[in-house]
């Protein structure tokens, strides 16, 4: 959908940058620019060897953004997003925003009836002042349920979110909570939908400003650049790499979708899984240990020469 622009080498500040984000906001030059990106054979072959045996459903894809070459695993199945579904309620708050119908600066009232569970948010007292942009950093950065459920709502709902999605391109990913004709695809998925190579391709139309508008896209990547929940794939990656990021869990899935600025080449990826045999919350889960095998390989391929490894001890860290 989205990958043949990305063979370019983009310069944020450029004009060639701002005539593309400009196309991909209108669809009109997805499908001209095409560009079908390689398999990486022996990405895949490394990847295929460290799922063998996995006890459930796993999903892949990764893009080298420079290399334009790809791994493709269960790409287009559709798995739980989990607390990934964070991202398109993301981008359907901002669009709300960027259409003036709601103010990044607003302060919000929070009410007791909007209560989910003991976060931060749900933590508040009735009647406590909060900033919309504070609440928007919390279902971002830590996750926050209840937060993230009040911007859903103020989104305009489930159902307005999804038809954002749509008009983008995606198929797949929605939003199923709380969302009117979609009780059944909740049962089966949870909060909400996606595919590895949406997500990731979401992820990416964002990275690149084509997400609403470059000054919005800029906004949600900045806050999709802080994350407190580091302890699977990002804890493989070195702690000065630049990554965009945002996982997802529950009982019988673990997910993570991460765009990682490599010193030779940018590349984002999507690992999703459901199914679980094993439903322990537990650093050890089977999902949580291939979040961090998988990045670890993916990190090794692409920047072999890069000398660095996560430090001895560093696994009682995880959560």
């Amino acid at each position: 959908m989205f990958s043949g622009l990305l063979c370019f080498k983009k310069n944020p500040c450029s004009f060639l940058l701002f005539i593309i984000c400009s196309l991909f906001a209108t669809g009109s030059f997805a499908q001209k620019a095409e560009v079908k990106p390689k398999t990486d054979r022996e990405l895949t072959r490394k990847i295929e060897q460290a799922i063998a045996g996995f006890g459930g459903d796993v999903g892949v894809y990764v893009h080298h953004i420079k290399k334009n070459r790809v791994v493709e695993i269960q790409a287009d199945t559709v798995f739980p997003t989990a607390s990934m579904v964070k991202i398109p309620i993301l981008c359907g708050l901002f669009d709300k925003l960027h259409s003036g119908q709601l103010a990044y600066d607003s302060v919000l009232i929070y009410r007791d009836s909007l209560r989910y569970d003991d976060g931060i948010v749900g933590s508040l007292r009735d009647s406590a002042k909060i900033p919309l942009s504070y609440v928007l950093m919390l279902m971002e950065t830590i996750s926050d349920n209840t937060g993230s459920l009040w911007m859903q709502a103020l989104a305009g709902g489930g159902a307005t979110i999804n038809n954002w999605l749509q008009k983008q391109g995606f198929v797949h990913t929605r939003v199923n909570s709380r969302t009117p004709g979609r009780a059944d695809a909740q049962r089966t998925y949870g909060w909400g939908q996606t595919t590895p190579r949406e997500m990731a391709e979401l992820m990416t139309l964002i990275r690149f400003g084509g997400a609403i508008s470059p000054d919005v896209s800029e906004r949600m990547y900045r806050l999709l650049g802080r994350q407190f929940w580091d302890g699977q794939a990002l804890s493989q990656l070195p702690p000065e790499i630049k990554v965009a990021a945002k996982n997802g869990a529950v009982n019988r899935a673990k997910s993570e979708v991460v765009y990682v600025h490599a010193p030779h080449g940018d590349y984002v990826f999507c690992i999703t899984t459901k199914n679980q045999k094993d439903e322990r919350w537990k650093a050890d889960n089977e999902g949580y240990v291939l979040l961090r095998t998988l990045s670890a390989i993916l990190w090794n391929h692409f920047e072999p020469r890069y000398a660095w490894k996560p430090l001895e001890g560093n696994e009682k860290w995880h959560y």
